[in-house]
């Protein structure tokens, strides 16, 4: 990812990124697509009637986080308020995520990749927060 190198250079920046955010975003756009291929191999599987609420968890976590990577990179102006509470929505909505893969990675590698791509998401974005100023 170029996102670190892109921050970096923006003119509001000049090469003072927030190390966190940063790791953050790239989280934020790895787990988004992680959750959209397990949703989709979900669909593939034999008992997907017993996937059904993963399926919707994967793909509104894998919403979430694209929106949250997206807020989190603009840095054309410093909303904090909106990124913090974006922050938080996908730490929630990755959590979720990871509890639901978490209960078919036994049977399903896909669930079991995904809920470890939550939970590191998870993990970055409360990081995150933790490093915008109070």
């Amino acid at each position: 990812m170029h996102a670190r190198e892109m921050i970096s250079t923006h003119p509001h920046v000049r090469g003072n990124t927030n190390n966190a955010l940063i790791r953050c975003i790239e989280a934020c756009y790895d787990c988004a697509q992680t959750c959209t291929t397990c949703a989709d191999a979900c669909l593939g599987e034999q008992q997907v009637a017993e996937l059904v609420q993963c399926i919707r968890l994967n793909m509104d976590c894998a919403d979430v986080c694209t929106a949250t990577g997206s807020v989190a990179t603009r840095r054309s102006g410093s909303n904090e308020a909106v990124i913090r509470a974006m922050l938080d929505a996908c730490a929630t909505a990755c959590r979720l995520c990871a509890e639901e893969c978490e209960r078919h990675a036994g049977m399903h590698q896909h669930c079991r990749i995904c809920a470890e791509a939550c939970r590191t998401c998870e993990d970055a974005c409360r990081k995150a927060v933790q490093g915008l100023s109070h």
